[in-house]
């Protein structure tokens, strides 16, 4: 038996068109979209953000996204102006108490992307 893809449903938080463009800016395709669903994509990698708020969830959910270069994704993210602009939290690359090297990004919604090497 084999699996060929996990896409995590991710919650927007309140202000879904905000939580669209978060993730545009900072460089995911949009595949498909409409007002309770945007699928987005990176590379071979997609996600559904949805149309969805629950304040204790969004604060309690992280999600890993493993790159080749964590160095460029962190140019990129501070390249995409996300963190003034939609007043989020990021933390630049470093080696994390579980050995891998991470960068930290909480979106608009509060969900906290680790993003790893």
């Amino acid at each position: 038996m084999r699996a060929n893809k996990l896409r995590p449903f991710v919650p927007s938080g309140l202000d879904y068109p905000l939580a669209v463009q978060f993730y545009v800016d900072l460089g995911f395709e949009i595949i498909f979209s409409d007002h309770g669903l945007t699928i987005f994509r990176i590379d071979e990698l997609e996600f559904h953000l949805q149309n969805y708020h629950n304040l204790e969830m969004q604060n309690n959910y992280m999600l890993e996204l493993c790159v080749q270069d964590l160095d460029a994704w962190w140019e990129r993210i501070q390249r995409s102006g996300v963190v003034a602009k939609y007043n989020v939290k990021a933390k630049p690359p470093e080696i994390q108490p579980y050995g891998k090297r991470a960068v930290h990004l909480i979106d608009p919604a509060g969900v906290l992307w680790h993003i790893t090497e």
